[in-house]
């Protein structure tokens, strides 16, 4: 049939171009039962991202991210991709989006993308900090969204500890039981603890985590800082490969999601690295 020929009502519905956008979304994650979408009535920062872009959109959009955070974990750099035949420009989806989400979610930057651009399965690898205020009184402050230890903390003896987590290895006893990754084997590229104050800071990259792999990491040290372990206790736990050897989970809401890395020729968008209240911190990743 010739273009011609088309029915007039149908000839905007031919002429229409579904585009690949991409974004990066942060969230304070207290108030959500995790980024994935959930069953009806339990609030996730995916839904409300949907909701928010649907509206812009003026049509339902469907959003894929970078990786799936838990109930209670935060992001200042949550990577999201998804496809619309609208017509915006990026001021206008960041506006638009902001105007309809809630005050603890936030899309900081929003880019077109190529049809070989996918949020998750184009990503090299995530980084996170992990927040932890060293005081012997309870913060009034970030109360969700730092975890506090009253106990002093030797950063030192965390830093050496650590040491023994690079590279790669066998996570087992460092994922959750219910962790249903196909491999426990994952390459730490990025293993350091940093110091801001009264705030330690493990920021750790890796090419993918295990469920609570962080967390777990992080209950390791912990122990360790505070003196109620040796240092050697980490690698111990590591070769053990029994989760039951490990330590406490720590908390979800010390948890960031700050960074993804990408192949450059996306040329993504790049800004400080979160959480805000600490944006002085230096970029130490290699």
């Amino acid at each position: 049939m010739d273009v011609d020929q088309l029915d007039p009502a149908a000839a905007p519905e031919a002429a229409a171009v579904v585009s690949r956008v991409a974004a990066c979304v942060e969230y304070r994650g207290s108030a959500y039962r995790g980024w994935q979408r959930q069953q009806s009535g339990v609030p996730s920062v995916q839904e409300a991202v949907e909701k928010a872009l649907s509206r812009v959109a003026n049509h339902p959009v469907q959003v894929f991210c970078a990786g799936r955070t838990d109930a209670g974990v935060h992001a200042s750099c949550q990577i999201i991709h998804f496809d619309s035949d609208a017509v915006r420009s990026p001021r206008n989806w960041i506006h638009g989006a902001n105007a309809n989400l809630p005050a603890d979610i936030s899309l900081s930057w929003v880019q077109p993308m190529g049809d070989d651009f996918h949020a998750r399965f184009s990503a090299m690898a995530r980084r996170y900090r992990y927040v932890i205020y060293n005081d012997p009184v309870r913060p009034a402050h970030l109360s969700r969204e730092v975890t506090w230890n009253y106990r002093p903390l030797d950063i030192d003896l965390m830093r050496q500890a650590a040491q023994a987590l690079l590279g790669t290895h066998d996570f087992t006893s460092y994922r959750a039981v219910g962790c249903q990754a196909k491999s426990p084997i994952k390459t730490i590229h990025h293993l350091e603890l940093l110091r801001h104050g009264q705030f330690i800071v493990l920021d750790i990259r890796a090419s993918a985590f295990l469920h609570h792999m962080v967390r777990n990491i992080v209950g390791v040290l912990m122990q360790i800082g505070c003196g109620e372990r040796p240092v050697e206790w980490a690698a111990e736990v590591l070769r053990a490969r029994d989760r039951a050897q490990g330590g406490l989970t720590a908390p979800a809401y010390g948890l960031y999601l700050v960074d993804v890395t990408y192949p450059e020729h996306f040329e993504l968008p790049r800004r400080y690295l979160g959480p805000h209240f600490l944006s002085a911190l230096p970029d130490v990743a290699d």
